[in-house]
């Protein structure tokens, strides 16, 4: 069965690389919180099964993930602490991070709190705002990209062209994909915004670089990571 194509055409994720940490220490527990970037539900369990191994003295793994375009997949874990008092609201802060004002399209992240506990009962509400306060400073600090759906689009140029016009692509903000040489030409790929009237306008910017001899071909669509704003 074909897999749906999301309602989402951007969202922001984690920059690839390893697990970021971050610590905080309440009332003597420490909160260690890892992020790391997971574009499925078994990447992110194995964020929990890693950091139990390395961290196998601590009293509780508690775990939250987000994960896919429209966040459809949400699961959380309290790991032995009150019901609600740690995975979500270790979720809700994934979930209510604004990446933009007033936008908050943050997803494909696992979250971990490591607790070692202190010997002070932190009661009910400070377990919620311990966990969620462990993962929203951790994402204040973590690097974020976002990730777009974009057209895969191709030209076809002659070898002693390909350099030139893809500097004047780079050079006009188009983001550019893989290139691929045959024996006669360079096939140059350019990613463009999944529009209709975006399409129409590189066209366009294609013939006008070209000076009518290149048409820019539509292909399929990938998700691409690109510089937040």
């Amino acid at each position: 069965m074909q897999e749906q194509e999301s309602r989402a055409t951007s969202y922001t994720t984690l920059a690839p690389g390893p697990a970021f940490r971050h610590e905080i220490e309440i009332k003597r527990s420490r909160f260690i919180t890892v992020l790391r970037r997971a574009e499925n539900e078994e990447t992110a369990r194995d964020l929990v099964a890693g950091l139990r191994r390395e961290f196998h003295d601590a009293r509780h793994h508690c775990s939250a993930f987000v994960v896919g375009p429209d966040r459809d997949i949400q699961r959380s874990n309290d790991d032995g602490e009150p019901s609600g008092t740690a995975g979500l609201p270790m979720m809700e802060a994934i979930l209510k991070r604004e990446t933009a004002p007033g936008v908050t399209d943050l997803s494909d992240v696992s979250a971990v709190v490591v607790r070692y506990f202190g010997g002070i009962l932190l009661g009910a509400g400070g377990l919620v705002r311990a966990y969620s306060e462990s993962v929203s400073a951790a994402l204040e600090q973590a690097p974020l990209v976002r990730r777009r759906r974009l057209r895969i689009c191709a030209a076809h140029v002659p070898h002693a062209a390909a350099g030139r016009l893809e500097n004047d692509l780079r050079a006009a903000g188009f983001v550019m994909a893989e290139t691929s040489y045959g024996a006669r030409e360079t096939v140059l790929r350019v990613a463009i915004p999944d529009d209709p009237a975006e399409l129409e306008a590189a066209a366009e910017r294609m013939l006008q670089f070209t000076a009518g001899t290149v048409d820019l071909m539509p292909g399929g669509t990938e998700w691409l990571d690109v510089p937040l704003p």
